[in-house]
């Protein structure tokens, strides 16, 4: 008989209790469980009850309206532009376009047979075909015989990672022979063209595959629309100029419904909420006031059933009115080119190309003209290209015709005294070539010195502005503060800064870095910094006007398109003063003196503007450095000329800056000075005041 320990029945008894707690642990957890569960579908029953039975209308019309998209239509007809007398100088024509939008369904073989179906219902333009554009889409068609032109060495470089997925279809490219080529015909090459179109540019925009299609085209393609998704018939808009390319540059430009928002202006354009295939303003006026002329585009919802529902219907964007005089801007332009022509026929003016004019009033800063033009002569031929961007873009040594700021200077310093007598002979500093007038002019005073346009005169200005003292062939130190001083009152005038001209890109021209003293004698008569023309014209309506800098500017007023056209005026610009000259009416009253007197006789500017017309303004001529033979290094002096002029000197109503660069040269043979800048300012004055008298 086995006896047992009543250790060992113990042991028994608390395991036997252990299992009994472990199971009455697991049926509390699981009736837990069975309570959750039970609790949750209670609630999920009430919820369903809630949805399905309460608020059942109420989600029903949030289903239908989460299955509906909102989209916008194709842009509408942009606001046209006028003259200032209200003709109109860019429009709008509606056009028959068919057109493309991938779909996000469409294979490769889809898109290829729909370009061959269109193909036969359209004629387009092979010439538009390119010879890799034909070799791509041969490609498309035949994807095994393009991998047959590699070879097995290359795969494996590929394989390798030697060469990439570029080089392969490069090669592939470059082995289609033109045996290849042959197979096709021009109907083939149709298809390839309308098919190269189709995936120009991004994917999912809409792309032209034709504008101004004819009426049977325009037919036939919406008879077989249903066989070609993605393509539709519709009426477009483009931009049409009834003056041709007068001020045609400046107008500016709209991008193409295929092309979209420009890859370098898509950023801008993206971050205003445009869509990537908007048509937008991309170069001066239509950029400059792309948010007054865009129009506002239809605004539909597309069920899943297909259908549109007009939300809401888009409209022609406003209308804007220049400051331009488009007939006076006509005249110059065409002033312009035959003065360019004339003179490219006289002697030593081989490297004179360009032209510029700035006709404005003084007292607004409305630009009532802006030209520039350029020539390019091959053998006999003339040919005239629009420069009229290089007003506000390019800059020019400007030569005396700053010499009012640069009295202004004096005067403000003390450094000169109205009425100063001073002796026109040479200065002369050591180590240095001797720095005269353009002739001796004897002893002259402050107004003389502007009649006569005396150089001497500023040097020792700018001397005194320096705290110099000048002693003939010696050495001389001024202080460098010298040149803030001057550039400070030129900033007040508008030379060396921006003028706030309504375009884009405007220029500053050059600022030199040198302290040197014969530099500040030569930045005191224009010979240093250099200037826009259109900071010329600033400069020029400052000391009109009376001392105050106001912003040039071409937009006059805005206006809602209506059928009854510049009748619902909805603003107007207004002259912008940007800051008033730190002077006294009393020095600029002298310096308006001295102009009235350069341009009566015996003044450097006699017989620039009819005397009739009671002139006064101020000439300039100016060395400047050129390469003549591309080298890179300036081989070359050359001699540009400037005119700024107002008028009548006393109640000015219009202002000229005629701006001629590199205009002649000097060298061994000829010393002819073509007077070009003069005629040209002689002309435009004369055709301003035949208009406005």
């Amino acid at each position: 008989m086995v006896k047992t320990s009543k250790r060992n029945i113990n042991k028994k008894h608390i395991k036997y209790n252990k299992n009994n707690d472990i199971k009455e642990k697991i049926e509390k957890r699981y009736k837990i469980l069975i309570g959750i569960i039970t609790t949750l579908l209670g609630i999920l029953v009430l919820m369903l009850f809630y949805v399905q039975v309460v608020k059942n209308s109420f989600y029903i019309n949030k289903v239908a309206q989460l299955t509906r998209n909102t989209t916008y239509g194709t842009s509408s007809p942009r606001g046209r532009i006028y003259d200032r007398n209200g003709n109109i100088l860019v429009d709008n024509k509606a056009i028959k376009v068919i057109s493309y939008k991938k779909r996000s369904s469409t294979s490769l073989s889809e898109e290829i047979e729909m370009a061959y179906l269109l193909g036969e219902l359209i004629n387009l333009n092979l010439s538009g075909l390119s010879k890799t554009e034909l070799k791509q889409f041969w490609l498309k068609n035949n994807p095994e015989l393009g991998k047959k032109k590699i070879t097995d060495a290359e795969w494996k470089m590929l394989k390798e990672r030697k060469i990439t997925n570029s080089d392969i279809e490069k090669y592939k490219l470059e082995r289609i022979t033109e045996e290849d080529l042959s197979i096709y015909t021009d109907i083939d090459k149709e298809a390839a063209l309308i098919y190269t179109i189709m995936n120009e540019g991004y994917s999912y925009s809409e792309k032209i595959i034709k504008k101004n299609v004819s009426e049977e085209e325009y037919a036939l393609v919406a008879e077989n629309i249903e066989k070609l998704p993605g393509v539709s018939t519709k009426l477009d808009w483009e931009r049409t100029y009834p003056y041709g390319n007068v001020f045609r540059t400046i107008l500016g430009n709209v991008s193409t419904t295929d092309s979209g928002i420009p890859y370098e202006l898509k950023d801008y354009y993206l971050s205003l909420g445009y869509s990537l295939n908007d048509r937008v303003g991309t170069s001066y006026l239509e950029y400059q006031y792309e948010s007054i002329l865009k129009g506002t585009k239809d605004l539909y919802q597309v069920t899943n059933s297909g259908d549109n529902i007009l939300l809401e219907s888009g409209s022609r964007g406003n209308d804007i009115m220049l400051t331009i005089d488009i007939n006076l801007q006509r005249d110059v332009e065409k002033i312009l080119e035959q003065q360019l022509i004339m003179a490219k026929k006289e002697a030593n003016t081989e490297y004179y190309n360009k032209s510029f004019v700035v006709i404005s009033n003084p007292n607004t800063g409305e630009i009532l003209a802006m030209s520039g033009k350029q020539i390019i002569v091959n053998g006999d031929e003339y040919k005239i290209y629009d420069y009229t961007p290089g007003v506000f873009t390019t800059s020019v040594v400007a030569g005396s015709i700053v010499k009012g700021a640069s009295q202004i200077v004096g005067y403000n310093t003390g450094a000169l005294q109205i009425g100063e007598v001073r002796d026109d002979a040479c200065i002369k500093i050591a180590a240095t070539p001797l720095k005269c007038s353009w002739k001796y002019l004897g002893k002259i005073d402050d107004i003389e010195a502007l009649k006569q346009s005396s150089n001497t005169y500023q040097f020792n200005t700018a001397i005194k502005v320096g705290n110099g003292h000048y002693v003939y062939d010696k050495p001389i130190a001024l202080d460098s503060s010298a040149f803030n001083i001057y550039r400070n009152t030129f900033n007040e005038f508008g030379l060396g800064i921006k003028t706030g001209i309504d375009l884009p890109n405007e220029g500053l021209g050059y600022k030199g870095t040198s302290t040197l003293a014969g530099h500040l004698f030569d930045f005191s008569i224009g010979q240093y910094d250099t200037y826009t023309p259109i900071q010329l014209s600033q400069y020029i309506n400052t000391i009109a006007n009376g001392g105050y800098r106001v912003a040039p500017y071409l937009l006059k007023a805005v206006y809602a398109p209506t059928n009854n056209p510049l009748t619902n005026l909805l603003s107007e610009t207004m002259p912008t003063v940007l800051n008033k000259i730190n002077t006294t009416d009393e020095y600029l009253e002298r310096v308006k003196l001295g102009f009235e007197a350069v341009m009566k006789r015996g003044g450097t500017g006699s017989g620039y503007i009819n005397l009739k017309y009671k002139p006064a303004g101020k000439t300039g001529t100016s060395q400047s450095f050129i390469d003549t033979d591309g080298d890179g290094i300036v081989d070359k002096e050359t001699i540009s000329a400037t005119f700024g002029a107002y008028a009548p000197y006393d109640n000015p109503i219009v202002s000229f800056t005629v701006v001629s660069p590199d205009i002649y040269h000097y060298d061994n043979n000829s010393s002819t000075r073509t007077n070009v800048n003069m005629r040209i300012a002689k002309e435009v004055s004369k055709k301003f005041f035949e208009i406005y008298q």
